[in-house]
């Protein structure tokens, strides 16, 4: 028998071979023609030209960010920053008498330049006037014949001098000696008198990771009941530097009065009136001025 060759035809009758799906070059080349028709309708182009920018954009942030970071390590490397208290002063020197006679006196917020504006020291040198504050005390005695010192009033000025504190403070026991003649205190100052332990608690928040300038402070912190950080006290009765302006021995301390005649020609602690701490305390920070950028580099050089 012959053989018999078919050939079948199973697609039925409308088949196109064109309807079959596109082979993977097929599709590849369909993609090819989308992107060139997106490239000539301009949208390939903004696209990258956004993601251009926007790289460009991070590049600046970037190393603006790493400036800043080198320029605030260098800063710190020198004076670390502290918190600070910002209170704001009176500007009329009428009713700043009144609150420090009238024990009306309270803790404000304000702001010190930090350039200073006094002839004597550079504050730009020192990087942050912002630190520095100046404290004194006036004592009176308690307990059997007054030998007891305890704080009657307390002061404390800012690197260019103006009072950021100043009032009667209440001792904690009563009072048997006024010492009038050295502490300047009267009864009616201590009427209506701040207590010691509110007086203290504000005196602390203003002195933390401050700089504190005093002539022998010691006796100020006594009576405070207070321990400063040794690093951060300038005590004007113990700077050779000082002493050395004025003419004296160096290992020698010096009263404040002597000082701030020798080397600022001006005359405190006058008449019988007693003392001012107010008064004192510019004085204090005066003198510490006169040689506060060499002070500081004797210190930093012993430090490190």
């Amino acid at each position: 028998m012959s053989e018999l060759t078919l050939n079948l035809n199973f697609s039925g009758p409308g088949y196109n071979e064109s309807q079959e799906k596109p082979s993977g070059n097929a599709r590849h080349q369909q993609f090819l023609r989308k992107r060139r028709y997106l490239e000539h309708k301009g949208f390939l182009n903004n696209k990258q030209n956004r993601n251009n920018r926007q790289k460009g954009k991070d590049k600046r942030e970037k190393l603006q960010k790493e400036r800043k970071r080198k320029d605030h390590a260098q800063a710190s490397a020198v004076f670390p920053k502290f918190t600070t208290l910002k209170p704001e002063l009176s500007t009329n020197p009428s009713t700043t008498m009144q609150a420090h006679h009238g024990n009306s006196a309270t803790i404000k917020e304000f702001s010190v330049p930090l350039k200073s504006t006094s002839k004597t020291g550079s504050s730009s040198e020192l990087l942050n006037p912002l630190k520095y504050v100046a404290l004194d005390c006036e004592m009176v005695g308690t307990g059997l014949k007054g030998h007891c010192s305890e704080l009657a009033r307390c002061s404390i000025v800012s690197y260019d001098g103006d009072v950021i504190y100043d009032k009667f403070i209440k001792p904690v026991n009563p009072v048997t000696d006024l010492r009038t003649r050295w502490s300047g205190i009267r009864w009616q100052d201590l009427h209506k008198a701040t207590p010691f332990e509110q007086a203290q608690r504000e005196i602390l928040n203003i002195l933390t990771g401050k700089v504190v300038v005093g002539h022998a402070i010691q006796n100020d912190f006594k009576v405070l009941k207070y321990s400063h950080p040794v690093h951060l006290l300038r005590d004007t009765s113990r700077i050779p530097i000082l002493n050395q302006k004025a003419g004296l021995p160096e290992n020698q301390p010096a009263s404040l009065k002597t000082l701030t005649k020798l080397l600022l020609n001006k005359k405190i602690q006058t008449g019988k009136k007693g003392h001012s701490s107010v008064e004192d305390a510019k004085a204090t920070m005066e003198l510490y001025k006169t040689v506060a950028v060499e002070w500081e580099r004797t210190l930093a050089s012993t430090t490190f």
